[in-house]
């Protein structure tokens, strides 16, 4: 169960990260299905791919395990709402980063956008979008499924960035901005905001709100690093209307940012 501490956090903020969220073992089963799927050696730094790779869903039961804790599901009801969000029947996809240093395309500021609107070309996700009521995503989260620490390509996230890009969502109606435009107007409306590196153990998970600003960096240490990032569903439309007290902390952060000027202070923690 998450304190008041963290559910504040996690409005102010943007994120809280979850430490033990699903099991080590659990994350080492899932490492040993990619690495076969990979056709490559762990031991052997020779036949690893890179800089980045990334895989498709996986539905397997210890990847299904690792999504569906009684931990994770008690972090979903308090941040999203009992009954308001949808258990996931798959992990999404992974993205591996291995050793070396080598930018990716994959590096820049950006938020993940979450549906197709009227323009968009099915396959490419650069020409979905996001909108101010964070149409079919409730959370975006990170699974860390090896070790990460400062060195090895740990994702950056940009601190109350969410507030910003809630405000400049209000104005671009139900159709939002596509995942482009949206990157670009992001990065310059959070511009400032202190980066904190989501770092940790496998098994660890950072629950973000859909809206936060955040970028991928090279892998400058010696071991590859396992990620997933699926986003969690709501069961419904999100809530802006009626007192705060009535909505979720998700909820929240949106009716704060669009409430609230640029550099309004961030508490800086991520707890767990």
């Amino acid at each position: 169960m998450l304190t008041d501490v963290q559910v504040e956090a996690f409005v102010e903020d943007g994120f809280v990260r979850i430490e033990g969220a699903f099991p080590r073992e659990t994350a080492e089963r899932c490492r040993e299905i990619v690495w076969r799927d990979l056709g490559a050696d762990p031991a052997a730094p020779a036949t690893w791919p890179g800089p980045v790779v990334a895989r498709p869903d996986y539905a397997q039961p210890p990847f299904r395990d690792a999504a569906n804790t009684p931990r994770l599901h008690a972090a979903f009801d308090a941040l999203v709402g009992r009954g308001r969000w949808v258990p996931r029947a798959t992990l999404g996809g992974f993205v591996i980063r291995f050793p070396g240093g080598e930018p990716a395309v994959v590096d820049g500021w950006h938020v993940d956008v979450s549906f197709p609107g009227p323009g968009s070309v099915p396959g490419d996700y650069l020409t979905w979008r996001a909108n101010a009521a964070s149409r079919d995503r409730a959370l975006l989260m990170l699974f860390l499924f090896s070790d990460v620490g400062e060195t090895d390509a740990p994702t950056r996230l940009r601190a109350g960035s969410h507030l910003d890009v809630a405000r400049l969502l209000a104005s671009e109606g139900e159709d939002g901005l596509d995942a482009v435009e949206l990157a670009r107007r992001a990065e310059a409306a959070s511009r400032g905001r202190p980066v904190v590196q989501a770092t940790g153990g496998a098994g660890d998970v950072y629950l973000c709100h859909p809206f936060l600003v955040h970028a991928g960096q090279p892998n400058r240490g010696r071991s590859p690093r396992f990620l997933a990032q699926p986003g969690l569903s709501p069961a419904g439309p999100l809530r802006g209307d009626g007192a705060e007290s009535g909505l979720s902390p998700v909820e929240t952060a949106i009716r704060r940012g669009l409430e609230r000027g640029h550099g309004a202070g961030t508490s800086g923690t991520a707890g767990g």
